[in-house]
């Protein structure tokens, strides 16, 4: 099947390898990519990444890197032999981190897309009030952009609730990856800054990040068509 620039995002969230390939077997690399992230890479490692990029799939591999700048440059350019579409890193790593990780990229001629997390969805203003953050979490997530930028990335993962920030602090090329996406009726899980696709895409964000309205779905080739019809116009 010949892949699209689908907006969609699957989180591939699952404790046992046959469940998550029998999902995988449902669907097709045209109706979305696929993220793996820290449970998954754990328990199955990297030949399970490949696998799936194997199948046809644009892999977002959602690591989250934070540590001292030479390690998370090493930790990318391995990302990077996987042949992985995007990963990531925390702005909280700082400037220096960032620009190290985005150097070994590039010295490796690597494609992936890099991308820094500001603040995870998880988060509220109590969160970040209990580790000395006075900032709402709308304009600290601003401030991480910032840096991202000025370290040379591709984009962020936000709130697509501060979508409509980011995307009149930056320029069109600067990704906007949003999770916490529920389609209307979906119950909210334990994402608390949530919101429907097209009103994410309206907001200005890139990619959606959608797991368990998708996963846990009966018909999940359904619910992906559903969706991407939804946002067709975007």
């Amino acid at each position: 099947m010949q892949k699209t620039d689908s907006k969609i995002i699957v989180a591939l969230d699952y404790a046992d390898r046959a469940e998550a390939m029998d999902f995988v077997s449902q669907i097709t690399p045209d109706l979305c990519k696929l993220k793996v992230g820290k449970e998954m890479f754990t328990r199955f490692g990297p030949d399970f990444v490949k696998s799936l990029s194997d199948k046809g799939f644009d892999i977002f591999l959602d690591l989250k890197f934070h540590d001292i700048p030479v390690t998370v440059a090493k930790a990318c350019e391995a990302a990077a032999d996987l042949g992985v579409w995007m990963m990531n890193v925390h702005a909280q790593g700082g400037v220096r981190m960032m620009e190290a990780a985005k150097e070994a990229l590039i010295k490796c001629n690597s494609q992936s897309q890099l991308i820094a997390v500001t603040v995870l969805t998880s988060m509220a203003q109590q969160d970040l009030n209990d580790l000395g953050i006075n900032q709402k979490p709308s304009d600290f997530a601003l401030s991480l952009a910032k840096l991202t930028q000025q370290s040379g990335l591709d984009g962020i993962v936000c709130s697509a609730q501060e979508a409509d920030v980011m995307r009149n602090a930056f320029t069109d090329n600067f990704l906007l990856v949003t999770p916490g996406i529920r389609p209307a009726g979906s119950e909210s899980d334990d994402q608390r800054r949530i919101m429907t696709p097209v009103d994410a895409l309206k907001a200005g964000s890139n990619y959606l990040v959608i797991g368990r309205p998708i996963t846990k779905s009966d018909n999940p080739t359904g619910v992906l068509r559903t969706i991407n019809s939804e946002i067709s116009d975007f």
